[in-house]
């Protein structure tokens, strides 16, 4: 294996473990047991190490691992996060990805979001040295394939359960940064979100893109504090959110710890018609246009924290949509906006599973959807060996071609340096003090 790569502040070349594992037509769905991770963990790490990035987005699996209120198994978690923590491998730690444990139920559940951010204290606790947190992944998508098309979890398909799904794991998710900056002040959170964008089919279908175009950024204007449309207001509260939980969104403000993570696949952009019926567009507007419309809405660094597609014949494809979107990722620093990180998603081939959130028919351990950087058997695919030597090449460039001040990301193996500490205890003074306005917290 490579010795550790140079350390790059400037730019986050990352990869990811797939954690998720939502309950699908009553049965778990894991991605982690699928793929054999559990019993490879430590040669899933070696790769990593030896793709040449320092940067892992993973997390235990939230089912496995969250075994009662207050009650936590840890084993899998300490094992591969000291392998991480030996080979100074920084940890972006995703903590929910697409479900709950069972005896939670779902996302309809009131109690949610106080729970889970007791959970997510307490992995901060156990591993004070994680600084990098995505404590709720792709949270419009969960609400929507949970609460609204009726495809994981709940199975539901009404507007009210959807806004309810929504509001709870977004309050989940403010209320986990909160207690983890409680315990790791200088904690960045990088959300990953879908970069979506919704295309009228004809002059009747403006309406319908609108609003779809409107209600993509629910998730991230909830947690942002951002006001939403007019149209969108008056849709949360007519399907169950009250002035007083959308006051609170708006008045918990901690964007300044964040960074906007952007995923961007061949199915982020949709046609509409005027009775509302989607299809595919394709990469119409593509990576760049897209991330620019969120940048301008939020100011907020930016991370594009997911993509990939399946390889094709001899890898040509995704090695393709690698170069792709790597080209997009550099138009978009070039045009100024600070773009920090960006991730091929999943480091191992899913199995009965598609980025979509649809399981494939018949026995999943037999589907494999070759999107990773390595394959079920732990061989690399061509784009594992296109995206190292991508890193290789740009890794030691991008630093030279900043466009944002320095990221302030500690390595595992500087926690516990002075200078590290002293600025803990800085920032921790700097926001301990609560503003007398602010609002009681209604999912507390």
């Amino acid at each position: 294996m490579s010795s550790n790569p140079p350390f790059n502040p400037f730019f986050m070349f990352a990869t990811g473990i797939d954690s998720s594992a939502p309950r699908i037509g009553g049965r778990r769905h894991d991605q982690m047991e699928l793929t054999g991770h559990y019993d490879r963990w430590a040669g899933d790490v070696d790769l990593v190490k030896d793709l040449g990035t320092r940067y892992l987005r993973f997390g235990p699996p939230v089912h496995r691992a969250w075994l009662a209120e207050g009650q936590y198994d840890w084993g899998h978690a300490d094992a591969v996060l000291q392998r991480m923590y030996q080979y100074n491998i920084v940890p972006i730690a995703d903590l929910c990805r697409l479900g709950v444990p069972d005896w939670l139920g779902d996302f309809q559940n009131p109690d949610m979001p106080r729970l889970f951010a007791r959970y997510a204290r307490a992995f901060a606790e156990r591993y004070p040295w994680v600084q990098l947190y995505s404590p709720v992944s792709t949270i419009f998508v969960t609400a929507f394939a949970s609460a609204r098309l009726g495809l994981l979890n709940e199975a539901r398909r009404d507007e009210r359960s959807f806004v309810t799904a929504i509001k709870h794991l977004c309050a989940a998710c403010v209320m986990a940064m909160i207690a983890i900056l409680e315990v790791r002040p200088d904690a960045i959170f990088i959300q990953s979100e879908r970069a979506a964008y919704v295309h009228a089919d004809s002059p009747a279908a403006i309406g319908q893109a609108e609003t779809l175009n409107a209600l993509r950024f629910l998730a991230l204007d909830l947690i942002y504090g951002h006001r939403v449309d007019s149209g969108i207001y008056e849709f949360l509260l007519d399907n169950g959110m009250t002035r007083e939980e959308y006051r609170w969104f708006m008045e918990t403000r901690l964007g300044r710890h964040c960074v906007l993570g952007t995923d961007y696949y061949p199915a982020n952009e949709r046609r509409v018609d005027e009775r509302g019926r989607q299809r595919a567009a394709g990469e119409t507007l593509g990576y760049d246009d897209i991330v620019v419309q969120y940048h301008d809405r939020y100011r907020l660094p930016v991370m594009h924290t997911e993509t990939s597609v399946p390889q094709g014949i001899d890898g040509e494809a995704s090695v393709h949509w690698l170069w792709k979107e790597w080209a997009n990722a550099l138009r978009v620093r070039n045009n100024g906006v600070p773009l920090v990180g960006f991730t091929w998603f999943p480091l191992i081939d899913q199995v009965g599973w598609t980025e979509s959130g649809r399981v494939t028919a018949g026995d999943p351990r037999f589907a494999v959807n070759p999107v990773g950087l390595y394959d079920v058997d732990r061989q690399m695919r061509p784009v594992g060996a296109a995206y190292r030597q991508l890193i290789r090449d740009w890794r030691h460039l991008l630093p030279a071609q900043s466009v944002c001040l320095l990221l302030p990301i500690v390595l595992p193996s500087e926690y516990h340096e002075p200078m590290a500490q002293r600025r803990r205890e800085m920032i921790h003074r700097y926001y301990a003090q609560r503003p007398e306005d602010m609002p009681d917290n209604p999912f507390g």
